[in-house]
């Protein structure tokens, strides 16, 4: 049986190269994640930035991944975050910009390598998701987008606090359909 890419990671952190895991992993789940900071961020610039601190804190942090989570869950909280931070942080009003470094060179080849959706399709799905809270966007992109599991989604939203129970998740998730379905249909997008 081949080795997942998951797998290969670890085999290369095993084997004390930080740099060729980090590499894979930004490859394999950048372009997903960049789609996910796209949609939930409605905006390139912003999406650039909070993709760029996703890649420099998962190039700086991998080594301390435990694999407690599938190496794709811990990559979206750390999206997630840096979504969060990019919207919370004094720096964003500064206008500061981050270095250049080796993971933000990366990421920034895989975001000009990673297609653009159908810009039609794209404007009616961003009307409809810009309706929506932060949450709310997350939880139908982890899920439908990105078909992570309600236990993956829920370590993704966990807070210091709290995690959010997956049965809730999934109730939530149900009722956002039926509101994101009547909205379609209330706008002629669907029949």
């Amino acid at each position: 049986m081949a080795a997942t890419p998951e797998d290969r990671v670890k085999e290369l952190l095993a084997a004390g190269d930080r740099r060729g895991a980090a590499t894979l992993a930004l490859r394999e789940h950048g372009p997903k994640i960049l789609g996910y900071l796209q949609v939930l961020l409605r905006d390139e610039a912003d999406a650039s930035d909070a993709f760029s601190v996703f890649a420099e804190n998962l190039w700086r942090g991998l080594e301390g991944w435990r694999g407690e989570a599938s190496l794709r869950t811990w990559a979206y909280k750390l999206a997630w975050n840096a979504a969060l931070n990019l919207r919370d942080e004094a720096w964003r009003r500064r206008g500061r910009r981050f270095r250049t470094s080796e993971a933000s060179r990366l990421a920034d080849e895989i975001r000009t390598r990673t297609i653009v959706r159908v810009e039609r399709q794209r404007a009616h799905l961003a009307a409809l998701r810009a309706e929506l809270s932060d949450e709310e966007q997350t939880l139908l992109v982890l899920r439908i987008d990105q078909q992570l599991a309600w236990e993956e989604i829920a370590e993704v939203l966990a807070t210091p606090e709290a995690t959010p129970d997956s049965a809730m998740l999934r109730k939530r998730f149900e009722r956002l359909k039926e509101r994101l379905g009547k909205l379609a249909r209330d706008r002629g997008l669907v029949e």
